[in-house]
């Protein structure tokens, strides 16, 4: 039998390897007529010569995603044991990669490869559409992007917007004013903000308009310069509404649209404006569309496999 022998170099062992071992344990899933034992700083694999080598070629792409991401789990495992490319995990880490240090010293950076692509294209464009699914990070990355700009004095201004449609509920029922009413749709914006900057500078920025949360409906008429502007959950346009967002890109300003197009809550026969968009504009030279998929989620392992029994049933109707 031959083996094996692996070592963590500048890698943390506790991290890499997960809490019990539960990651060695994922690799061994994917490995199951290999031994795997992990001790130390070290891993050792017993196998067959063709099986060792692909079970280190994968390692080896493991060790340099990890130390691009700081972070191993079983979504990103199965990421990298299941890609067709080692280009993306070929690399060593580049400093480019952090888009910027938030709270506490996070480093938020992208951990996927196409979450890379759109910090890209967003350094190339001044108008990116990001289009995926549920728990793919393309509002949390975007809003890191629009922070990096404020902070480096790209923009004077951050805003972000959303349209109000209601997904299955009735917004006429909830309590409060017009603000209070629309804040429960704004959070998952709040909530990426708070990662981000430190809780009594943001309370600020929002009192001064440094950073602005709104409606679609009250971008009408405006015409938004030196800003970074990002519309989340596009899908949910229409035509008018999304012609009328687009219409209002100033000087100097970064616009992104983010959208999941198979989560639409628009009323029945209603054309999604983003998906009308994604048409009309794929050929405008300046404008890039970036296409994220179910390898690309960030949220619990379950969230994947929820979008894959869907993405089923619905191609069987």
């Amino acid at each position: 039998m031959n083996e094996l022998i692996l070592e963590l170099e500048e890698i943390s062992p506790k991290e890499f390897f997960g809490a019990h071992n539960v990651n060695i344990e994922v690799l061994k899933k994917y490995f199951p007529k290999l031994k795997i034992v992990a001790r130390g700083n070290k891993i050792k694999a017993y196998g067959e010569e063709e099986q060792l080598e692909e079970f280190d070629r994968r390692m080896t792409m493991l060790m340099v995603h990890f130390g691009k991401y700081n972070r191993l789990d079983e979504n990103m495992i199965e990421r990298v044991l299941t890609s067709e490319s080692s280009a993306d995990y070929t690399t060593s880490d580049q400093a480019g990669d952090v888009i910027l240090h938030g709270v506490g010293g996070k480093i938020i950076k992208p951990q996927t490869a196409n979450q890379r692509k759109l910090v890209e294209s967003m350094r190339k464009n001044d108008m990116v559409f990001a289009i995926g699914p549920a728990g793919t990070g393309k509002t949390y990355t975007g809003v890191a992007l629009a922070v990096k700009a404020l902070k480096n004095k790209e923009v004077k201004r951050i805003i972000l917007t959303r349209p109000a449609v209601e997904a299955g509920e009735n917004l006429g029922f909830l309590p409060g004013d017009l603000k209070e009413k629309l804040d429960p749709y704004m959070q998952p914006l709040y909530d990426a903000l708070r990662d981000m900057i430190p809780a009594e500078k943001l309370a600020n920025f929002l009192e001064t308009g440094v950073i602005q949360i709104a409606p679609l409906a009250f971008m009408r008429g405006r015409t938004l310069d030196n800003a970074f502007v990002i519309l989340d959950e596009g899908q949910n346009t229409t035509h008018n509404q999304m012609k009328m967002f687009l219409t209002r890109m100033g000087k100097n300003a970064k616009f992104l649209l983010t959208g999941d197009p198979g989560q639409i809550d628009l009323p029945r026969r209603t054309i999604s404006g983003l998906k009308e968009a994604l048409l009309i504009l794929k050929d405008v030279e300046g404008v890039g569309m970036v296409f994220l998929d179910d390898k690309d989620v960030i949220r619990h392992k379950l969230v994947k496999q929820i979008i894959a029994a869907y993405k089923n049933i619905e191609n069987r109707d």
